[in-house]
């Protein structure tokens, strides 16, 4: 047996490399056309990249032509540098730098010598293009952005690096990629594909025309338009709202969980990073660790979500029927649960609808009191809790369609055996939890999401930014319901209590003619720590509703920092966003005034002076960017754990 084995295997494998051989010498050319590398010249054909639009069809992103100066080192013969300097206004200095960076990576092979050159520089360089063999232009295409805010919405475009080029075959020293926003997550969609034309080069390095008549050349596809689940006009009345303070707002369509505003504060008009000085604006807008406009607040940022995180305690408590709507708490100006919880609501016996509309301390301390006691494994019932909080898409990753985002933080049992070295835990221990202000974290966009399941009385869609795109259909993840685990008939009644917030509680004097708005004011502690101490700054300003009550077609979170309280910023910049996407114009033109002519500057300048006089004072005359940069960094990151 084994004779007859072993040739056989033999004779298979040899037919098997005959034929492999055969097909690459004979009917594959590609290993022909590669060894013809030193007379072939590969030209690219860059294609458009793919409009961008908002939910109504306004073009937001399209593209402007782009030139290239492309060098081949060993091609470069006796040239003016000076008057090619002067030509393209750079330094002699720029000039050696960039071809020996040329030159190392391929002394024969093409690269980016310098990029994006607009009309102008381009005409005034294909003029005396002749003189400077050895280098050649390349037509591109960049954004042409016909707005100037979602800058963090739409990301940019920038060369790839060598990373990008080890890790996928299609890109070239030089090529564009996406970055940050839908230009990442849908590069691939947007890019297109690139055409290449072969062109035959004689001993002199001439083009004598395309290599074997063009068979091997391939044409461009461009990119497949997007368009965007923006209300472009929403999108940019909420950036005006937001100009001189910082925070974020998040707006969705509960019944389709599209997200129609995505506002961060601040911002920067996306054209910043096109063109010739985009390596020097993104430098600059990178080192501002102060106002961080590159840090997408909406998505990246967490905050304790304060007041508006008792929606969830009393529809926990609710559904684990440790209270009914009618249950009566008392309030003495707070409760005592081991240590005393202050309260501002001004009443004394309280329900469920009064306890919202009033944002009552003590009605919802002691609805999680009972909510965390219910069980006798205290762990056990904290894991419960949990699983509630969960359900509403809070302390995980949405998945969202934007490359970017924060867990945020909803503890557990793992979490507090840790914290108290696995001995029994007492409501009181984290009672803070009840409204908002424990170790619970939120970003804007979560507390959006949790509005747009009460508003659907229990379920949301994945939040998602593209609504369409040419010829392709959506992921089918964002056409798919998730649900709470609180029953459809608890909703009601918490709906009411936040629909009683306008008509008589902590945000009456926002309320709108004719338009019945349900929302919840919230106010976080907000603390920065420096070089050891810890300093108390303006409390944080939140503010979350939807509406219609009746066939909601909004639900909004605004998060403004260092804003005092929740009716001072963020409740009127909350009510300006739901009347203006409801009904179309503002009524309340007085509360449109205030917010777009307020400015919260001189509390952000206090973090930074801070900072600053916290610098030891013999290292003042040292000081650096660094230095400065680092600090900064150190304090906001305390500030926001």
């Amino acid at each position: 047996m084994r004779k007859i084995v072993l040739p056989t295997v033999i004779i298979i494998t040899s037919i098997i490399l005959i034929a492999r051989i055969f097909y690459l010498q004979v009917i594959d050319e590609t290993l022909k056309l590669k060894s013809e590398n030193n007379a072939i010249k590969k030209v690219f054909d860059f294609p458009e990249r793919g409009y961008i639009y908002d939910r109504n069809g306004k073009l937001l992103v399209a593209n402007q032509p782009s030139y290239d100066i492309m060098v081949v080192p060993r091609e470069i013969k006796e040239i003016d540098t000076t008057e090619f300097c002067n030509l393209l206004h750079i330094t002699k200095v720029d000039f050696v730098r960039k071809l020996e960076k040329a030159k190392i990576y391929s002394p024969i092979l093409p690269s980016v010598f310098l990029s994006q050159l607009n009309k102008a520089e381009y005409a005034a360089f294909q003029e005396k293009e002749r003189k400077f063999e050895g280098f050649y232009t390349q037509k591109r295409a960049l954004r042409d952005y016909q707005v100037k805010d979602g800058a963090n919405i739409f990301g940019f475009i920038t060369q790839v690096n060598e990373a990008i080029i080890d890790q996928n075959p299609y890109y070239n020293p030089g090529d564009l990629i996406g970055k940050q926003g839908v230009e990442q997550e849908y590069e691939e969609i947007l890019r297109g594909v690139k055409g290449i034309k072969y062109l035959l080069r004689d001993k002199h390095n001439k083009i004598i025309g395309p290599y074997k008549n063009g068979e091997f050349d391939t044409i461009s596809q461009q990119g497949k338009d997007l368009t965007l689940t923006i209300d472009h006009e929403l999108q940019k009345y909420g950036t005006e709202l937001m100009i001189n303070k910082r925070g974020g707002i998040v707006a969705i369509e509960p019944k389709t969980g599209e997200i129609l505003a995505l506002v961060s504060a601040p911002t920067f008009d996306p054209a910043m990073l096109v063109g010739r000085q985009r390596s020097k604006n993104y430098t600059a807008l990178y080192n501002d660790s102060i106002a961080k406009p590159l840090y997408d607040r909406g998505l990246q940022a967490t905050y304790p979500p304060g007041s508006p995180f008792k929606i969830i305690t009393g529809l926990i408590g609710l559904q684990e029927e440790v209270i009914d709507e009618n249950t009566v708490f008392y309030c003495n100006g707070g409760a005592n649960f081991g240590r005393f919880m202050k309260c501002h609501c001004g009443l004394h016996t309280l329900q469920l609808n009064n306890g919202t509309y009033k944002s009552c301390n003590s009605y919802f301390g002691n609805t999680y009191k009972r909510t965390i006691e219910k069980y006798k494994d205290s762990y056990y019932s904290v894991d419960n809790w949990a699983n509630h909080v969960r359900s509403f898409g809070l302390g995980q990753y949405l998945g969202t369609d934007m490359p970017i985002g924060a867990k945020g933080l909803v503890p557990t049992s793992k979490m507090y055996k840790k914290m108290y070295n696995g001995a029994p835990i007492r409501s009181s221990y984290i009672i803070s939890n009840s409204i908002g202000q424990g170790e619970i974290l939120t970003s804007p966009i979560q507390l959006a999401n949790m509005m747009a399941v009460v508003a659907n009385q229990g379920y949301f869609y994945t939040p998602h930014i593209v609504k369409k795109i040419k010829g392709q259909a959506l992921d089918k993840k964002f056409t798919t319901k998730h649900y709470s685990t609180i029953d459809k008939q608890f909703f009601p009644a918490m709906i009411q209590g936040l629909a009683d917030v306008y008509n008589v509680g902590t945000a009456s004097s926002l309320r709108v003619e004719g338009l019945e708005i349900c929302g919840k004011t919230g106010t976080a502690e907000n603390k920065i720590r420096v070089a050891g101490k810890t300093y108390q700054l303006k409390d944080h300003s939140i503010f979350v509703a939807f509406a219609p009550k009746e066939n909601p077609t909004i639900a909004i979170a605004v998060f403004i920092e260092n804003g005092y309280w929740g009716s001072r910023w963020a409740g009127p910049i909350a009510t300006l966003m739901v009347e203006k996407y409801v009904n179309g114009k503002i009524t309340r033109t007085d509360l449109e005034e205030k917010m777009l002519n307020g400015s919260l500057a001189s509390e952000y300048e206090k973090i930074e002076n801070i900072i600053r006089q916290r610098i030891p004072e013999q290292t003042k005359e040292e000081e650096t960017a660094t230095v400065i940069k680092k600090t900064i960094d150190e304090a906001i990151k305390e500030e926001q754990e």
